[in-house]
């Protein structure tokens, strides 16, 4: 006689590729410098020194200084952890209810499942970016508009993706045999329907962090985001672009340390292509 333990479901494996690897790793190292280095750098990122105004590496500061003889280093370092800080938060603040949503449309179907399809259809048919900037406009300059109207633009990918995944689960004939065994929904969802749920959602975690971070560093460059002399990347390269001849490299220090950034959470959602 079968029992649900027999009934089996293909389940994706996230392999460890080369790739995922690199990108854990990167992410590791630009997290502990992130979290750690504002600890351990002594100089205030937002003091002024005119007098090592564009200071060169080394010496008294490690990457140099910028045009008001802020410790590039110090900046660096706070700018890593705002950014990692914004895009953790934007990415929790879109996967949960995203989610959860998902589920809740899978599961239940009917007027629930339309009612939400009709709200994230709405929400896709509003540009991202403006809502972000109209969120922007009442409180400029501020943390919590940028990362709400970031997340209300990315919950819709987790919903429907969830909800599309959890759909394809339930309607597998080893679902049917488990409700006619008695298992209940909550049974059913941790053991077959979140461990196949769970490696996509973590593929689109790490894009939405990578999204995020690309959306304020590009709003900040422009002059809507975080304002100076908050130590943020995207405004740091602006602010050091016109002194680009003298000092090149103490710009391109901010563009990189957003490469790296993005590359390691590329590479950790790269999925399972070797």
């Amino acid at each position: 006689m079968s029992t649900i333990g027999d009934l089996s479901f293909a389940r994706p494996k996230g392999r460890l590729t080369t790739g995922r690897i690199f990108g854990a790793g990167l992410l590791v190292l630009l997290g502990c410098f992130a979290i750690i280095g504002p600890m351990l750098i002594p100089a205030d990122p937002a003091a002024q020194d005119f007098s090592a105004s564009l200071a060169p590496i080394g010496g008294d500061f490690l990457l140099g200084a910028d045009h008001y003889g802020r410790s590039l280093l110090a900046r660096l370092a706070h700018g890593a952890r705002l950014s990692f800080g914004l895009a953790l938060l934007t990415m929790l603040a879109a996967a949960v209810p995203g989610v959860l949503l998902g589920l809740a449309a899978a599961w239940k179907g009917g007027w629930t499942e339309r009612f939400l399809e009709l709200t994230a259809t709405i929400v896709l048919a509003l540009p991202g970016l403006m809502l972000v900037l109209l969120l922007l406009a009442f409180a400029p300059g501020n943390y919590v508009p940028l990362f709400l109207g970031l997340s209300l633009t990315l919950w819709v990918e987790f919903y429907r993706v969830t909800k599309a995944t959890t759909k394809s689960v339930l309607a597998q004939p080893h679902i049917e045999a488990a409700r006619m065994l008695g298992f209940g929904s909550r049974y059913i969802l941790v053991n077959y329907v979140l461990p196949v749920v769970a490696p996509m959602i973590g593929t689109l975690a790490a894009f939405a962090m990578a999204t995020a971070i690309i959306a304020v560093s590009t709003l900040s460059a422009i002059s809507v985001g975080l304002q100076p002399p908050t130590p943020e990347l995207g405004s740091m390269i602006v602010e050091l672009l016109p002194y680009y001849a003298e000092a090149p490299v103490h710009m391109l220090l901010s563009a990189l340390l957003i490469f790296l950034l993005v590359l390691g959470l590329q590479l950790l959602a790269q999925g399972d292509h070797p």
